[in-house]
């Protein structure tokens, strides 16, 4: 089992670190734009599109990312004084009741806008630069299903929590600044 959730995680950081670049190409893109609206007076109109794009492929590809590295935001207030192993079920009953019905849904309807949109070859009506947007729709489809093989990976984590009473560790990818800290705060007090 841990080899199938870690497996799984491992793909979605992956995914996650790669569309992060995303993010500079919008930062860069976003940059251009204000320079030449601004200071040349000649404004594209081929900008707000990829901005929208790229906006958009980070949106969909960080959610499997977030999942993986348990980075949602949640009103945990209750719920993190409560034993592992009742997290656990909580968590698995939540999974199966609302989370891969949601995931379905964005898979089976993605893949229709998706498959639909490649037939026309559909490009945006928003601007008159026509950019194809096929080839982004199709990222709809392909998110549901890292966020469900990521939801798979949870219930195997759900299941183990369960059995143990306490949850398996994640890979390590990036750590907030406030994380940092109170570690770093932990290790001083153990020193003194």
């Amino acid at each position: 089992m841990d080899r199938f959730v870690y497996t799984i995680e491992g793909l979605n950081v992956w995914v996650g670190r790669a569309f992060g670049w995303c993010i500079l190409i919008l930062t860069l893109s976003v940059s251009y734009e204000v320079f030449v609206r601004y200071v040349l007076n000649a404004p594209t109109v081929w900008s707000m599109d990829m901005m929208i794009q790229m906006y958009g492929a980070l949106f969909l590809m960080a959610g499997p990312y977030a999942l993986a590295q348990d980075a949602h935001v949640r009103g945990d207030f209750l719920y993190r004084l409560l034993p592992a192993r009742t997290q656990g079920k909580i968590d698995l009953v939540l999974y199966i009741l609302f989370f891969f019905p949601g995931m379905l849904a964005l898979f089976w309807y993605g893949a229709e806008i998706a498959a639909d949109s490649w037939r026309y070859k559909e490009v945006s009506w928003n601007s008159p630069a026509r950019i194809q947007i096929y080839f982004f729709k199709t990222l709809i489809p392909i998110a549901g299903v890292l966020l469900m093989l990521q939801g798979a990976a949870e219930i195997c984590r759900c299941i183990r929590a369960i059995q143990e009473d306490k949850w398996m560790e994640r890979l390590s990818d990036v750590k907030e600044t406030e994380q940092l800290l109170m570690e770093e705060a932990e290790q001083q007090e153990k020193q003194a």
